[in-house]
């Protein structure tokens, strides 16, 4: 007799490997506002969320900014996890929803009143590779997570 996975089977998540996944997620996003910040003030010369008198590091903004993209990486994983465990197709959705939070956080630069088109610019795209890094990273770790607790029935 062969058994059919019932839905619940069909998403089981290896959640510690998912968070894993999620809390490196959460680092390669603050790297990259790190470096992103270090390549705009240092090489370019454009001042990125700290006037220009305040140097490459800028001023405690760009750390605030770093650990911002890191809990972003974090509410990520925890969405990740809600759709794997609560919907057909997460990934499809996870992805789409990335997708449009990504280009909304590039947009958001150029929304605010204040700062250089430069600056606008520099941050925009450094939220375009954060949300780029987080939705490809987290989709191979969901797809990992997924596939290794499948495996291990």
């Amino acid at each position: 007799m062969t058994v059919q996975p019932t839905q619940g089977d069909a998403h089981a998540v290896a959640s510690g490997r998912l968070w894993a996944g999620g809390a490196a997620t959460a680092v390669v996003a603050a790297l990259i506002a790190l470096v992103g910040i270090l390549i705009a003030r240092g090489v370019f010369d454009v001042p990125v969320l700290a006037p220009e008198g305040e140097g490459t590091w800028g001023d405690a903004d760009t750390a605030r900014y770093a650990l911002y993209c890191a809990l972003a990486a974090l509410i990520a994983t925890g969405l990740v996890h809600l759709l794997l465990v609560s919907t057909p197709r997460p990934l499809q959705f996870f992805s789409w929803i990335m997708m449009l939070a990504t280009v909304a956080a590039a947009l958001a630069p150029f929304v605010a009143a204040n700062g250089s088109t430069s600056s606008k610019v520099a941050t925009g795209l450094i939220n375009l590779a954060v949300g780029i890094a987080i939705g490809t990273l987290l989709n191979g770790a969901a797809r990992a997570a997924t596939r290794e607790a499948r495996t291990a029935r």
